[in-house]
């Protein structure tokens, strides 16, 4: 882990509070296992972190100054919530108590991906980013008691990283190097669409030291890995982004394990066409049998066995993005026009709630209370 000077300056983010129902209908909501979600929406004209309740009413919501994107949690109830990539900004707030957020920035010559994850103990925080100067991805390493303060970073080993997870092992980072290269002055102009280098990467949390890197072929070059999900075996299942034409458009889901190179799906009937080119969002079910994939573009939410990768089910579900595995083989779907359902991989919606004026953004997260 290499410490490094910290640059603390705090961007002007607006004042931020916590606004939360009565003490005793958010304890009820969130207390005795029942599932809970958050996930970052714009309500109105305005941005904001969501907490909901299992039928999706509205238990508390925290402000954000932009757009965020994905939510890290921890057991303890920690969670931060990201900027959409290239943004330099996260907002760090406590699901069970109404304390006011922290705020904190990437460093200068750095910018966040939307991505993070906790140690296992809580006590330090990963951050996907880029070190501008040099077109090259790091995972931003904060010290979560010190106010998260930036302590360290290490190599992703590759360019772009996005999604990050922590595997069961506790130990281990899996990182999806996305091999697109930003920076916030562009927005989210992508700068090296010509020497892409997308790869999945598993990495010590602890050394840094490099585990395994698993890359692409020369022919899928510009297919993005960028989101990330564990099955019930250790391995773990991508969906990517394509950059190339859209009559070329490969499968868009994998796997890959430290010692497993990258496997793409083999449907009956090629997908990743009819998917839009696009997965934004892979979720497990809690037991890691059943891989989620949704396509928003298409419009599409697929179930997949992950023991034989075959699909198992679909759903549809206009711009319907974030994805969820809550009990048994249960998914909780949100999408961008404000529905909030239950399904089954069958193609069994067990309950559908519209929120007016919500639109909820990429990634949704249970909260394992």
């Amino acid at each position: 882990m290499n410490s490094m000077a910290i640059d603390r300056r705090q961007l002007l983010l607006g004042t931020l509070s916590a606004v939360a129902l009565p003490a005793a209908l958010h304890e009820t909501a969130l207390a005795g296992g029942l599932p809970a979600f958050v996930s970052a929406a714009k309500r109105g004209d305005a941005y904001v972190v969501l907490l909901l309740a299992q039928d999706g009413s509205i238990l508390r919501e925290v402000p954000l100054s932009a757009r965020g994107h994905d939510i890290a949690l921890h057991s303890s109830g920690r969670a931060v919530v990201f900027a959409r990539r290239p943004g330099t900004f996260a907002v760090a707030f406590n699901i069970f108590d109404e304390r006011p957020p922290q705020i904190f920035n990437a460093i200068a010559g750095r910018h966040f991906y939307g991505h993070g994850a906790f140690s296992h103990d809580g006590r330090l925080l990963y951050v996907s980013e880029n070190d501008i100067a040099n077109a090259r991805g790091v995972i931003g390493i904060y010290d979560v008691a010190s106010g998260y303060k930036r302590v360290g970073e290490m190599p992703s080993f590759g360019i772009g990283p996005h999604e990050i997870i922590r595997l069961g092992d506790g130990k281990t980072l899996a990182v999806a190097n996305g091999g697109i290269d930003t920076v916030p002055e562009a927005g989210r102009e992508n700068l090296n669409l010509e020497s892409m280098e997308p790869s999945l990467v598993f990495m010590n949390a602890v050394t840094g030291a490099l585990l395994a890197k698993h890359a692409l072929p020369a022919a899928l070059a510009r297919l993005s890995i960028r989101h990330l999900t564990p099955d019930a075996s250790g391995k773990v299942w991508f969906g990517g982004q394509w950059e190339g034409d859209a009559a070329s458009t490969p499968e868009l889901i994998g796997c890959a394990s430290a010692d497993q190179s990258l496997k793409l799906i083999t449907p009956k009937t090629p997908l990743g066409s009819n998917l839009k080119g696009y997965i934004g969002s892979m979720a497990s079910s809690l037991d890691g049998a059943i891989i989620a994939a949704s396509a928003p573009k298409a419009g599409r939410v697929l179930y997949l066995d992950s023991k034989s990768g075959d699909i198992v089910g679909e759903s549809t579900l206009k711009d319907g993005c974030g994805v969820a595995g809550e009990t048994g083989d249960t998914f909780a779907v949100t999408s961008g026009l404000g529905a909030f359902r239950h399904e089954k991989p069958g193609v069994r919606v067990l309950s559908v709630a519209a929120l007016s004026d919500i639109a909820f953004d990429n990634h949704l997260r249970r909260l394992r209370v």
